[in-house]
């Protein structure tokens, strides 16, 4: 294949060279570079992902040249390079870059396939952002890789010498750098799916061995984004939408962008040809789509304004994270039950999950949601053995907040109004550039919907750390909570995964280990004089009551070491949520405008 024109300012062609050595050759060509010599810098960090990865690490060779010689490169700092003054001509860069992070947030290359971010292989030319960008992907030419085919959201340079096809290799193009790092690439031999949701065209790509069957997803999750088009209104935001999966034994995870989102998800819980029912793993991967798409308004286009525009060389701070994926995480599953894809039981059986899963930690008690959007960075990207006592998740608590938010407003107004009403504000004012989000800036849509009044309890509900009286907010709608507790008294610990060996992952604040002296990485080695290990700790502790006194030895380090442990209560194990039959008929209505259908 050609070399594409390069009278264009930034042209980047990228080749798989070394699949055994999980390498990508990625060639920057620059028309008119600075004469004062060229910056280029690669992101520190990609959007929806709020860690510092410093993706530049994985650049294994790095060179420039200008009419045929060499140019020189300094190095800046650990992401960024300045290249020495040129005369005259375009200046090329070649990067070899390591590809081994089978993630969504990185790059993965092998002889199966090849992933990656535009975060991970595109060069910033800086002075140069806002030029279109022409990206040339060259076809393999090893043994295994004939019949490899492209799938991207990225548009096609139609009338360019060159140009792709639809899944085939070529040269694409994208408007200016922040496009081109929104428009993930996956290459191999991959399954696809399609159909029509919104009047725009969607695809499943799946890569990896499976059995799935393709066309009930496809038929499932067109019901899911037809729902949210409307959610939001006609026309959809984008022009084509792709889902693209990797599935694997185990693993599970996603990332949004502009018109796509890369997803990593376990290939059994991909439905299969004659099943009948889904199974929670199906369900599972039904919510990750659905959040994924979500977010295809509520931060792709609504976004903060710390985000407007991204400064992905450094941490960029927002106390709104909560909003935009805690109401995302709250919809992803709501939208599920209101498309009519899973039953309005299915969808209180996993509320009362997300539920148990908040409220069993300690951190919810000590940290806000503003200071955990805040923190992502630091604290809840970088998780440790204290994590569940000292942070909340904004994922999760976000999303009871949403939920809190959306039943007040709608038991407050008898059904006409609520979240909704919101969130197409939020879009109407922000979602077509409109500038990002202040600070502020969701309190005031929900005032502006709802009253001061339930902007002023959102605003301390998310800047505080109170519990959240979701009992008898459900109440209005007919809908019961039970606390369900353990039926062994609790010890305050979580183990470790893996093995049989009783390891502490993390002792929970104020529990009975806490407050004996065990803590994270102790190894329960006998209790009360009796070898113990992770599948006997539940019997030896079900023969004992709340308020017994045990005797535990363990090891911490190479140490043994005696602690005399006073059993609490049992734990919560679950919440359960479920329909009053005795629901009077206001209380019916309100839960069907809700769910879109009564429960049971």
């Amino acid at each position: 294949m050609g070399e594409a024109p390069m009278n264009e300012a930034v042209h980047y062609r990228v080749e798989l060279a070394d699949p055994s050595g999980h390498l990508l050759r990625v060639r920057l060509t620059i028309a008119d570079p600075d004469p004062a010599g060229q910056r280029l810098s690669l992101p520190a960090w990609i959007p929806g992902s709020y860690m510092i990865r410093d993706f530049a690490r994985n650049i294994v060779a790095i060179e420039a040249r200008s009419g045929g010689r060499q140019v020189a490169l300094e190095k800046l700092d650990k992401q960024s390079w300045r290249c020495a003054p040129t005369r005259r001509g375009a200046l090329e860069v070649d990067c070899d870059i390591y590809a081994w992070d089978l993630s969504v947030r990185a790059a993965h290359f092998d002889h199966s396939h090849a992933f990656f971010n535009g975060t991970s292989v595109f060069l910033q030319v800086h002075g140069h952002e806002q030029r279109e960008c022409l990206v040339t992907l060259v076809a393999p030419d090893w043994p295994g890789a004939e019949g490899w085919k492209v799938a991207t959201a990225l548009a096609e340079a139609r009338g360019r010498p060159g140009a792709a096809r639809r899944h085939g290799f070529g040269v694409y193009r994208a408007a200016d750098y922040d496009e081109l790092i929104d428009h993930p690439v996956e290459i191999g031999s991959f399954a696809r799916a399609r159909f029509q949701a919104g009047g725009v065209s969607h695809e499943v790509v799946v890569t990896g061995s499976h059995d799935g069957d393709l066309d009930r997803l496809g038929a499932d999750l067109s019901r899911i984004c037809e729902w949210q088009i409307e959610l939001f209104g006609k026309p959809a935001p984008m022009k084509r939408y792709l889902f693209l999966t990797m599935v694997v034994g185990d693993g599970y995870g996603g990332l949004e962008h502009r018109a796509s989102t890369a997803l990593l998800a376990c290939r059994s819980d991909l439905p299969y040809t004659g099943m009948g029912k889904s199974h929670d793993g199906y369900k599972r991967f039904l919510g990750l789509c659905s959040h994924e798409y979500f977010h295809s308004w509520n931060v792709k286009r609504i976004r903060p304004a710390a985000f407007t525009p991204y400064d992905l060389s450094r941490e960029v701070h927002t106390s709104l994270l909560w909003a935009f994926e805690g109401i995302t995480s709250y919809y992803d599953d709501l939208a599920l039950t209101r498309s009519g894809v899973l039953s309005p039981a299915d969808y209180l059986e996993q509320l009362g999950r997300t539920i148990a899963g908040v409220l069993r930690a300690p951190g919810r008690l000590r940290q806000s949601l503003a200071d955990s959007s805040f923190d992502a960075w630091t604290k809840y990207y970088r998780q440790d053995e204290n994590a569940p006592n000292a942070i909340v998740s904004y994922y999760a608590k976000g999303a009871l907040v949403a939920l809190a938010t959306d039943l007040k407003l709608r038991a407050a107004s008898e059904g006409r109004r609520s979240l909704d009403d919101v969130m197409r504000l939020l879009w109407q004012r922000h979602g077509s550039g409109g500038g990002g989000v202040e600070e502020d800036g969701v309190f005031a849509a929900v005032a502006e919907v709802g009253g001061s009044a339930l902007g002023r309890w959102l605003r301390q509900t998310v800047e505080g750390t109170g519990e959240l009286a979701l009992a008898r907010w459900l109440k209005p709608f007919g809908i019961e909570l039970e606390q369900q507790a353990e039926d062994v008294p609790s010890l305050g610990v979580r183990l470790a995964t893996g093995g049989r060996r009783a390891r502490l992952s993390s002792v929970l604040s104020g529990g009975a280990a806490h407050r004996a002296g065990l803590s994270a990485a102790d190894e329960l080695v006998a209790i009360d004089g009796l070898r113990v290990d992770r599948d006997a700790l539940d019997g030896m502790l079900r023969r004992h009551r709340a308020g017994d006194r045990l005797v535990v030895h363990a090891f911490r380090r190479d140490e043994l070491r005696r602690f005399e442990v006073v059993l609490d209560p049992p734990a919560l194990k679950a919440v359960r949520l479920r329909g009053d039959t005795r629901a009077s008929a206001a209380q019916r209505r309100l839960q069907a405008g809700w769910l879109g259908a009564t429960v049971g």
